[in-house]
């Protein structure tokens, strides 16, 4: 059970297999957290507001919209983290996935004292979040504000997944630096990110699109070959 001093974990849980919804809510409950299940993307899109989860328990094979687009729906309006499940074990999935913004993934069949420990890491994690002072990072005319999760540049909003953001500040935080991609990693994964190794290059170069770098000779975010990656100081 939940730790009587701590808030329930509220679930918002999207599944279209009735009796996995059920047993897989059962447990969730039996072990002190709330859930919602919803049945298709539209349900839990349109029920989101209302219920202000803590987290979103995604499947991807879903009726009309799949799982992936109502990811990417949830993320363009929420911060709030979510876990796929998926039943396909391809790591193209999984990068799909996170690229879409999830926070983490589980393959079916998935053992469900392992996803109630996913979940309440993944929510420990969002609400040390919360609890930290937010910052204001400035490099140039780049601007990366921790509050709102929003990335400026030049004045022009930029549009992020999470897993973007998140990336795009840990470089900022050390302008000047190279970092390698295991210490991406790393700095990711201390804020409840989970970014594997082939998936930084994909992050780094949806990154560079977005700041307007020429891929061939990026400005912003350079390659240091055999080494990493490093956001280019510059003055304010």
């Amino acid at each position: 059970m939940e730790p009587p001093s701590q808030h329930p974990i509220t679930v918002l849980y999207v599944e279209d297999d009735p009796r996995l919804g059920r047993l897989t809510t059962t447990y969730l409950e039996h072990h002190g957290l709330s859930v919602e299940l919803t049945t298709t993307g539209e349900e839990a899109l349109s029920s989101l507001r209302e219920a202000q989860p803590d987290i979103v328990l995604l499947d991807v094979l879903l009726p009309g919209r799949d799982g992936h687009e109502v990811c990417k729906l949830i993320r363009e309006r929420h911060d709030v983290p979510i876990i796929m499940v998926t039943a396909l074990d391809e790591e193209a999935d999984r990068v799909l996935g996170l690229e879409g913004g999830a926070d983490d993934y589980v393959t079916k069949p998935f053992s469900s004292r392992e996803l109630l420990a996913r979940i309440r890491a993944q929510v420990r994690r969002a609400r040390g979040k919360l609890a930290t002072e937010p910052r204001r990072i400035e490099v140039g005319d780049l601007i990366i504000d921790e509050q709102t999760r929003t990335v400026t540049l030049a004045g022009e909003e930029l549009t992020m997944t999470s897993h973007e953001f998140t990336l795009l500040q840990a470089l900022a935080e050390r302008p000047g630096r190279v970092l390698s991609r295991e210490q991406l990693i790393n700095l990711t994964r201390e804020r409840g990110d989970e970014i594997f190794e082939r998936a930084v290059d994909v992050q780094i170069s949806r990154l560079r699109q977005k700041l307007g770098d020429d891929p061939r000779s990026p400005s912003w975010i350079k390659t240091v070959r055999g080494v990493g990656y490093v956001l280019a100081a510059r003055e304010s």
